[in-house]
């Protein structure tokens, strides 16, 4: 579903990707435009699920989970259930920070942020204990060369 958006909600848009934390009154003569006005194009791009929420970005290495894995992994299940299991435990595992399913020869890729190989380590057998899994293997990060959740508007 494409919404509509014009240049003013794109300025929004990539102020608010960049920084949410100003006040609208910022905001709005940043871009140019009234309090008012700006407000109402926040509360339609709100309404319109182009912005989903505003949130604050964390530094892991300065919480101590500093390690990232990319985590591939290839079922042979693919039943209701199965699935059902999967998502759930997904959703429930903290350490779990993005998971994708994937055309090609994966079938899962997991995005896990952890503060050291032992503690990738309990998560990968926590994991396997729950559910069967045909494989599974993880690269860990050496060095992050890009990492943005700013779109391209």
């Amino acid at each position: 579903m494409a919404s509509k958006i014009d240049e003013l909600d794109r300025k929004i848009l990539r102020r608010l990707q960049a920084d949410a934390s100003p006040s609208v009154e910022q905001l709005a003569a940043s871009v140019k435009l009234s309090r008012n006005a700006c407000w109402r194009r926040i509360k339609a791009l709100e309404a319109d699920g182009i912005i989903r929420r505003r949130v604050a970005l964390l530094n892991a290495e300065a919480l101590s989970l500093g390690l990232t894995a990319l985590v591939l992994i290839r079922t042979r299940e693919h039943d209701e259930e199965w699935l059902s299991l999967f998502r759930e435990i997904v959703r429930d595992t903290p350490d779990i920070v993005g998971a994708y399913r994937m055309s090609g020869d994966l079938d899962y890729l997991l995005r896990v942020q952890v503060g050291s190989v032992a503690d990738y380590d309990r998560f990968y057998q926590r994991l396997i204990g729950r559910i069967s899994i045909a494989d599974i293997s993880a690269s860990f990060v050496m060095e992050e060369l890009k990492e943005t959740t700013e779109l391209p508007v």
